[in-house]
């Protein structure tokens, strides 16, 4: 096909995009007061988190995957891998060449790292397969693949990001509370008192009588043997509240295993996805309310990008960091990746495939990334400086490297 043609067929689902972000936004401002409101946009999301992410999910796999063809996508996992791996690595060279602030060193780091690969594949893949002239051939069929790869690419990103990125966001915010607390105990009062002479000759005898007390308290007390059971049972409960397991299995992972479940044993595709199903009526439901959760999410994102109208030239070298890692060096690396694999044979031939994963390298960052800096009550104004900047650019940069992309899978 003619590199133009491809630039138009690339272009219309960007523009898409862009058209229902922006008017996420403009339902967010406070003369209409439709999404201005945190409650507004908490619910919303509440019940795109919940309801329509994991109903587009699994009825999209439970639709298209089956046992032969989850073989073939085994790549797709180590791929969105190395994309975590790469940016976080390209993001930690920006941190010490920029010489980031350390309070941004998590945030930007994360930035890098984590894509977004749910939102954006799944909005992107399916309008370019309807557009006319799509070079992934019948409609139907591509739309179908398209948001089965989508839906997948989701669930697994989701799990990197509350394994990977929760946690570097994480040790950089706890580093910071250290530092913090560090600083407070040199100035407190009680250090002071401690200092000074007067103070310690008159509180010595009573602080030695109160130690003295401790120790032959805790001498009289036998420590008791805690069984091994329990001790196993509290490591790893405590393992599961650092990495935020209850966040791996998100709603959208669950209806991904579950898609995946249906799609690959026999028995349930026959009463649920084939033709005259029994149940059937179950998965038309499914696809109907997964299909309200493409625009509710867009619109979410133009909603939150508001925030960041405000300090985008303070931040202006970190940001125009990020936006080369994410839209020139990851993209250009991703490249010479998914060729290679293809050269020695470990991705099966088909275009979409290969251009979903493509896709992954070239993606902005995740929108989770607002979610994870809220928790921590860490740089949430940059945050929204850095999506704004980079949602901005990705309708320009998205639009060429899809473009480039189809040309070379073709």
């Amino acid at each position: 096909m003619e590199f133009w043609k491809l630039f138009v067929v690339a272009l219309m689902p960007v523009l898409k995009v862009l058209l229902i972000t922006v008017l996420g936004t403009f339902l967010a401002l406070d003369r209409l007061d439709i999404l201005s409101s945190e409650t507004a946009r908490k619910n919303l999301n509440t019940i795109v988190f919940f309801v329509f992410l994991p109903a587009l999910v699994c009825g999209s796999l439970a639709e298209t995957v089956t046992s032969r063809s989850i073989i073939t996508l085994w790549f797709m996992p180590l791929n969105i891998l190395l994309t975590f791996i790469i940016g976080a690595a390209l993001g930690w060279l920006l941190v010490k060449l920029m010489r980031v602030p350390h309070h941004l060193q998590g945030l930007v780091l994360g930035c890098c790292a984590a894509g977004n690969l749910g939102n954006l594949p799944l909005i992107i893949v399916p309008a370019v397969c309807i557009q006319r002239g799509n070079p992934f051939g019948d409609a139907d069929s591509c739309h179908r693949k398209g948001l089965a790869y989508a839906s997948l690419s989701m669930a697994i990103g989701t799990v990197y990001i509350w394994s990977i990125v929760y946690n570097i966001v994480r040790i950089y915010s706890s580093k910071i509370t250290n530092e913090v607390k560090v600083d407070d105990s040199m100035i407190s009062p009680d250090s002071a008192l401690e200092n000074d002479p007067e103070n310690i000759s008159k509180d010595r005898p009573h602080t030695n009588h109160v130690k003295q007390f401790e120790i032959e308290f805790t001498n009289s007390i036998e420590p008791t043997k805690e069984p091994k059971n329990e001790k196993i049972m509290k490591q790893l409960k405590v393992l599961a509240e650092k990495m935020k397991l209850k966040a791996l299995f998100a709603p959208a992972t669950i209806g991904a295993i579950v898609g995946l479940i249906i799609g690959v044993v026999p028995i349930f595709r026959k009463i649920l996805i084939v033709n005259n199903a029994p149940l059937g009526v179950i998965q038309d439901s499914l696809v109907m309310v997964g299909d309200a959760g493409i625009p509710a999410m867009t619109l979410l994102v133009g909603a939150n990008l508001i925030k960041g109208l405000k300090g985008l030239g303070k931040q202006f070298p970190i940001v125009v960091g990020i936006i080369v890692v994410r839209f020139i060096a990851l993209p250009a690396i991703g490249i010479g990746i998914v060729k290679g694999a293809i050269h020695f044979g470990l991705i099966h031939p088909d275009p979409l495939y290969q251009f979903i994963l493509l896709l992954q390298f070239a993606l902005p960052p995740a929108v989770a990334m607002s979610t994870i800096t809220q928790l921590f009550g860490a740089s949430e104004g940059e945050c929204s400086v850095i999506m704004l900047a980079t949602y901005s650019c990705a309708a320009f940069s998205l639009t060429l490297w899809s473009t480039f992309f189809m040309w070379l899978v073709l």
